[in-house]
């Protein structure tokens, strides 16, 4: 059982990060955060899994030590970011050092800026070749905030759409991807050893990106989320560089289209190629993502969607080679109807493996690279969604993964689909997560009037579940609206954290679910109010009539972003009066205000159209939840951050608002320091203490004698 004060209290296995292994497959090291809410602090430490034997220690308890990459001279030879460095000046620093003897660790470089995502090879010369990125000024050098001179005034004056993106004002610095070589300065390459190899920084880093400009200018890592293992990569003999940025021939806010380029690693900006501009393959325009080189460098993988306007079309697979007089295009097993969005290269380059959500889990999926357009792909995993993976040098694939009863497995598989090595069992090593297992997750399929296929959802059990008992329901509608209920940990909507308040919960993924067909996410464009609202009804019928142990009586409903649009639609419609409460965290509820998004492209998509005259005909007006305020009546909890600049804090404000006047009881939570989630801990267990004092209160679980 988990409890509110104790679910996130341990997560030295729920933010397993920065996996790197040794290149010849022996160990992999890895941080481990543990939050203490009586402390009210964290500690971070590395910990090295020893991958022939399988045992776990503690590699260091330095914090400072934020990114790690195996390259040097010998199979142990490392190449670290310190995230501190002697000037003391918001830069950072880089070391070299032999994993097992990291105490002699020597400073190679301190960097005037707070680079991250590290990524390193071993060039023929014995050099390292490495890549970092940091904002940049427009003239290409690296921005530090700590070093900036503060203007006299705070004013922003912006003559183009896209004045501010997530959680952040938009400002002349943007992202770019630095390279750099730290030279060998003793010790020969013939004769490897890390006790005779030391390293210095030679010359400048050289900033591949900024300058770039047309309509806009590049921009790579892509924010908000962008970074090093999706946006930019380094072949394995150091001489080429590719990345990834926003087509700088369209606006930014309107289109999702993105290319990747080519750049020799000794060249620069001005030498820059790109690899797929739109017309290299016709009909694909849209958004691309993580370009990879294959082992030998002669090419580069990476994934591209179609439409120009739609940030959640189908991926698909395509390989290039790495020859800017011929790239060569290719799509791989181009009719695939899956969308996947991590990848891989074996060690021979005949075969990508690729991660892609698939009937409520992320599955790992070997593809070759002449698959033609009609392969259909075999999953060689099955349950979870998977975090990471890495093909190691015994063609075995290490895969990070999390499930909705483990917040992290970390297991190596064939190709073949065996499991080889179980290493990391979250639940069967963290005392939090005691208990926690398969039996308290299952599944159904239900049909709608929405669509000819049969839909799924999550059924999460509380704790000492028995069907001779009852339960209320907890009805949980996922975001997006493209997206879905996977079988997977989360430290901000935990499946099993609301089931532990003695709830059923019931995941479905409605239309517009990935996952299960193309058909299925798509579908939603222009349908908010009607597919996927049928499919909550069909999915509460199932519910209400064939399992026994949920008191659909005594149910609650909640949803965040799309979740939460849902909730204040369904607040208006006969499905609002099944449930005896609501919760909304940052929902949209007047759709004739969504121009005050920032992704255009993606309202105008998911409505049909760019916004017009709001007339009856319009999706904008037709959608739009207010319209049916005279039924508002269910107990309605509202959350909206100040940060959430996706969905303005005034759409909370407005629900609020009209409850209260409507004399709806309700509650507002407000966190002024965060954006469309809440990644505080300290505010993270506000929000849980305060939604569940509210639902708990409404479905019975509470003998409180008021939800406020």
């Amino acid at each position: 059982m988990i409890s509110i004060s104790d679910w996130r209290y341990r997560q030295f296995v729920a933010h397993l990060q920065h996996v790197a292994a040794s290149c010849c497959g022996d160990f992999a090291v890895y941080t481990s955060t543990n939050y203490s809410f009586e402390d009210q602090e964290a500690t971070t430490v590395w910990e090295q899994l020893n991958l022939r034997s399988g045992d776990i220690s503690i590699w260091t308890t330095d914090s400072n030590i934020s990114e790690v990459v195996f390259v040097g001279p010998s199979d142990t030879s490392i190449l670290y970011i310190n995230a501190t460095n002697e000037e003391g000046d918001g830069g950072i620093s880089l070391y070299t050092a032999d994993a097992a003897h990291l105490e002699s660790a020597s400073l190679v470089a301190s960097l005037p800026a707070p680079f991250s995502g590290l990524k390193a090879v071993t060039a023929r010369s014995g050099d390292i070749h490495f890549l970092v990125a940091a904002q940049a000024y427009p003239n290409g050098t690296a921005y530090n905030e700590d070093l900036a001179e503060t203007p006299a005034s705070t004013a922003r004056i912006y003559a183009d759409i896209y004045v501010r993106h997530w959680d952040t004002y938009l400002t002349p610095e943007r992202y770019a991807v630095f390279g750099g070589v730290l030279a060998r300065r003793n010790g020969t390459y013939s004769n490897p050893s890390s006790s005779s190899a030391s390293y210095s920084l030679r010359g400048e880093l050289t900033n591949y990106v900024t300058g770039k400009c047309n309509a806009t200018c590049a921009e790579s890592p892509v924010q908000p989320f962008g970074g090093s293992g999706d946006s930019y990569d380094i072949s394995p003999d150091g001489s080429q560089v590719v990345f990834l940025t926003k087509n700088i021939d369209l606006p930014l806010a309107n289109f999702t289209s993105s290319q990747i380029y080519w750049v020799p690693f000794s060249g620069s900006v001005n030498d820059s190629v790109p690899i797929n501009p739109i017309g290299a393959t016709p009909g694909v325009e849209g958004a691309s993502a993580s370009p990879t080189f294959s082992k030998d460098g002669s090419k580069i993988a990476y994934f591209q969607m179609n439409g120009i306007y739609y940030e959640s079309d189908r991926n698909i697979i395509y390989v290039a080679n790495a020859n800017p007089a011929n790239f060569n295009i290719t799509s791989v097993a181009g009719n695939w109807d899956r969308s996947p969005d991590v990848l891989a290269w074996d060690n021979d380059g005949r075969v990508l493996y690729v991660a892609a959500p698939d009937l409520g889990r992320e599955r790992v999926f070997p593809v070759p690279i002449d698959a033609a357009a009609d392969y259909k792909p075999v999953n060689i995993t099955d349950e979870g969604v998977v975090a990471g993976m890495q093909v190691l040098a015994n063609n075995q694939i290490l895969v990070s993964d999390s499930k909705i009863w483990s917040s992290r497995d970390i297991y190596t598989v064939s190709s073949a689909g065996n499991v080889t090595n179980i290493y990391l069992q979250a639940n069967l090593v963290d005392p939090e997560l005691s208990g926690l297992g398969p039996q308290d997750v299952s599944e159904f399929y239900f049909s709608s009037n929405s669509t000819e296929i049969d839909l799924q959802s999550w059924i999460i059990y509380p704790a000492n579940f028995s069907t001779d008992n009852t339960y209320p329901l907890a009805f949980l509608v996922h975001g997006g609206p493209q997206g879905g209920h996977y079988n997977s940990w989360s430290t901000r909507w935990n499946y099993k954290v609301w089931a532990d308040q003695g709830y059923v919960v019931i995941a479905p993924n409605p239309t517009a679910s990935s996952g299960w067909g193309q058909n299925l996410t798509d579908a939603v464009s222009a349908h908010w109010g009607d597919y996927p609202y049928w499919d909550l009804v069909y999915a509460w019928d199932y519910v209400n009539t064939s399992l026994p142990y949920v008191d659909s009586a005594r149910g609650i409903a909640a949803g965040a972003s799309f979740g939460g649009y849902m909730m204040n639609w369904i607040q208006g419609h006969p499905l609002g009066r099944q449930f005896n409460a609501l919760v909304t965290h940052d929902g949209v509820t007047n759709t004739l205000a969504d121009y005050a998004t920032e992704e255009l492209w993606f309202i105008n998509h998911d409505q049909g159209g760019i916004f017009t005259s709001p007339n009856e005909t319009s999706t904008y007006y037709r959608w739009n939840p207010i319209l049916y305020y005279e039924n508002w009546a269910t107990p309605h909890f509202v959350v909206h951050n100040d940060l959430d600049y996706r969905l303005p804090v005034s759409e909370g404000l407005m629900l609020f608002n009209m409850l209260q006047v409507k004399g709806v009881p309700s509650k507002f939570l407000n966190f002024p320091d965060e954006n469309h989630w809440v990644l505080n801990r300290e505010n993270s267990l506000v929000w849980h203490r305060e939604i569940y004092k509210w639902i708990n209160y409404y479905s019975g679980l509470s003998d409180a004698k008021s939800p406020y």
